[in-house]
């Protein structure tokens, strides 16, 4: 873990050591002074794939009571254990928010039809239920839009295995060509922050979202709320 210095920073909880880079080019880019501490723990993500996520909630709320910057908001930047550290938020007595909803948030509100690509099966159902729920709560606003949200899962063959061998650069081509081979959707989500790179190589006339800016902006806006 690195701790960026004084008060007021932002607790990131990652289960891949490439995000801090990415999060903290982000910060530079878009929200320069915001302090980030990073808590990269790679076995939460193995240990949900493996029991579930619920599995590994008790670890989630002992690293973040031990974290420094204990009442601090909190980011988590795993969409597999997302919804299991945001929930966690009211016990810790401090803000957990997961990196994917404002994306999620922005999916639905695009439109109904949703490609959700995702590189491993255990972030599909996290992600579902995310845009379900996002789509209920904007179905008081636009009645019926919930009966017409029609997300679509893929999960992109040879993905994952790419990135688990350090090859970011062929990850992302099989997630470009994935989200180029969609033609039925009106926006495309790209469920893990590690495909984020994606957007960058896709052609393709549909909107396509990724998570990490949006969520990052939306964890900088509760520190400075806070």
């Amino acid at each position: 873990m690195s701790a960026a210095d004084g008060p007021g920073a932002l607790t990131l909880l990652h289960t891949s050591p490439v995000h801090v880079p990415v999060f903290d080019g982000l910060r530079d880019r878009h929200h320069p002074g915001a302090a980030l501490r990073h808590l990269v723990v790679p076995g939460l993500l193995e240990r949900a794939r493996a029991e579930g996520p619920a599995a590994v909630t008790g670890e989630i709320e002992a690293l973040l009571s031990a974290a420094e910057g204990g009442d601090g908001p909190v980011l988590c930047t795993c969409s597999t254990i997302g919804a299991v550290a945001e929930a966690l938020g009211p016990a810790l007595g401090r803000p957990v928010l997961r990196v994917d909803r404002p994306m999620a948030a922005a999916a639905v509100r695009t439109g109904p039809r949703i490609a959700v690509l995702a590189t491993v099966e255990s972030t599909l159902a996290p992600t579902l239920a995310l845009i379900r729920e996002e789509g209920a709560a904007l179905d008081r606003e636009r009645a019926g839009y919930a009966a017409a949200l029609c997300p679509r899962p893929h999960v992109v063959p040879g993905a994952w295995e790419r990135f688990e061998a350090g090859d970011d650069a062929g990850c992302l081509a099989l997630v470009a060509a994935a989200a180029e081979a969609v033609t039925d959707a009106d926006v495309i989500v790209l469920a893990q922050v590690s495909m984020a790179g994606a957007l960058e190589r896709a052609v393709t006339a549909i909107p396509l979202l990724a998570s990490p800016a949006v969520g990052l902006a939306a964890a900088v806006g509760a520190l400075r709320r806070a």
